[in-house]
């Protein structure tokens, strides 16, 4: 009764009106994060690839547990690869960076595509061309900010 009373209150109330200028302010953008979720794909990918077959069949589960930690990982890292690149594309850059980069919508979707492979499959080539992907993406970025920042990688 109280709950469905305080719902009757709460949908007669009027909606407050928000505004804001876009999803993040202005000079947050960085490509390090990606950066940093992309190695971790790779790290992730290696690592799959170096599980060995358990020595006993009393190390099955535990071997099986191992991988699906990997796997998970590695996709979670992927999809958050892919997130911190569409943020870059679709609220970072503007329609006038095409001029200096008209490969810019093309670089971002096969990047996007390679993070999606990189989730679908244990491939450390596919790993290391998201990585190469993030790379070229960072040399864009920091170049349409008048910048040269160092590509560094934490691995």
């Amino acid at each position: 009764m109280l709950r469905s009373a305080l719902s009757a209150i709460v949908r007669s109330l009027p909606a407050s009106t928000v505004e804001a200028h876009c999803d993040g302010p202005c000079g947050v953008y960085d490509p390090a994060s990606a950066r940093v979720h992309a190695e971790a794909v790779l790290a992730m990918t290696k690592k799959l690839k170096a599980l060995e077959a358990p020595a006993s069949a009393g190390d099955h589960h535990a071997a099986l547990n191992t991988f699906a930690r990997f796997v998970a990982v590695k996709e979670d890292e992927a999809q958050k690869t892919k997130k911190e690149l569409l943020i870059l594309w679709t609220d970072y850059f503007k329609p006038e960076h095409l001029a200096t980069f008209p490969d810019l919508h093309d670089t971002f979707w096969k990047a996007a595509k390679v993070c999606s492979a990189c989730k679908v499959h244990i491939d450390q080539g596919k790993a290391e061309e998201l990585l190469a992907a993030v790379e070229k993406i960072h040399g864009m970025f920091w170049q349409s900010k008048g910048r040269s920042d160092a590509w560094v990688t934490a691995s």
